[in-house]
């Protein structure tokens, strides 16, 4: 089945219905470096953009050699830069690793480099190790009231100020940086409803809470300042290429990644290799059906498919497409094919 075959029209009705973004984990690939991956991710930014996405975000991850995306509002900055209409994000920032202050001073920079452009996602979980984690903070003690307080302060820093603040975001105050909240469990859920925030779940690596959660926040949202009703973005992996054969091939890198990650050996993106899946003992095919069930590979008419089934199951407002291949021209080409079934 080729890349160019027309779509259906129920098809192409169901996904133009809503938008489909970027989310860009900055891979370092096996043979190449974290320059070659900014550079990279500079391209399909300016690529994303002409291709109709609406939004490219990028995540905080630490001590991992496969992602380059560290100090996200630097590299932010990088790709922002070279694109026009496009809005950017953190997809997320982790915020117990940081003050309020710093992240608001961070993304109040980039909102003021970028007027209506930028979005903040948070997180509350380390996008690490426990090693990287004490590392990051100095300190592991835990507060389960300590993230949504952050994340109220952070929102305060967004504000005009008030008489007498002491405590100032400059840049920041009065931007309204749209703050969304990010998650793979029901907690992330509960605090989006409660502040009336957007609400973006992590099914493309965690999805075994993905329906619940939704339920629960369109259930209990609040509506709020920013939002008037709930807003669900969900991640979804595509592998996509001209034919089926190729597209499973492309998808063996982020397979092996993946199978690396849970065994406690992290490595850059490996190279695709043939058959990997039949190589693997039975308990590693099971984890990765499990973690990579938001997954759609193959050419245009599959992943059309596929996309549609669950875009029609979850009523996702948004899905935020990741694609981690080896390769830069078949990722670009992945995330060429994907934009082309709306």
């Amino acid at each position: 089945m080729g890349a160019d075959l027309e779509l259906s029209p129920s098809v192409h009705h169901i996904l133009r219905m809503i938008p489909f973004s970027v989310l860009d984990l900055a891979p370092i690939v096996e043979g190449g470096d974290a320059s070659q991956s900014f550079a990279n991710s500079l391209d399909l930014a300016q690529h994303a953009e002409r291709w109709g996405y609406k939004r490219f975000w990028m995540a905080e991850h630490h001590s991992m050699p496969g992602v380059a995306s560290a100090a996200t509002a630097v590299i932010l900055a990088h790709v922002a830069a070279g694109t026009s209409t496009i809005r950017f994000g953190a997809g997320g920032v982790m915020l117990p690793n940081h003050s309020p202050l710093v992240i608001a001073e961070q993304f109040g920079t980039l909102a003021a480099l970028h007027p209506g452009r930028i979005d903040l996602g948070l997180g509350r979980a380390p996008g690490t190790d426990q090693a990287a984690a004490y590392a990051l903070r100095r300190n592991l003690d835990s507060d389960a009231n300590q993230f949504p307080r952050d994340v109220v302060e952070l929102q305060r820093y967004f504000d005009a100020p008030e008489p007498g603040q002491r405590v100032r975001a400059i840049p920041g105050e009065g931007l309204k940086v749209p703050i969304w909240i990010l998650g793979s469990s029901l907690f992330g859920a509960q605090l989006a409803a409660a502040l009336g925030l957007p609400y973006a779940f992590a099914s493309h690596f965690a999805p075994g809470l993905m329906e619940e959660a939704v339920a629960i926040y369109r259930r209990d949202f609040k509506p709020s300042e920013q939002l008037d009703r709930p807003y669900v973005m969900l991640g979804y992996n595509v592998f996509a290429a001209n034919t089926d054969e190729e597209a499973h091939f492309l998808a063996s890198s982020m397979q092996q990644a993946f199978v690396a990650l849970r065994t406690g050996q992290p490595t850059p993106l490996p190279r695709p290799v043939e058959n990997y899946l039949e190589t693997l003992p039975p308990q590693y095919r099971a984890m990765l059906d499990q973690v990579l069930s938001c997954t759609a590979i193959g050419s245009t008419d599959t992943i059309a498919a596929r996309m549609r089934d669950f875009v029609d199951r979850t009523g996702a407002d948004e899905l935020m497409i990741t694609s981690q291949i080896h390769d830069h021209k078949a990722r670009l080409r992945s995330f060429e094919i994907a934009a082309s079934v709306r």
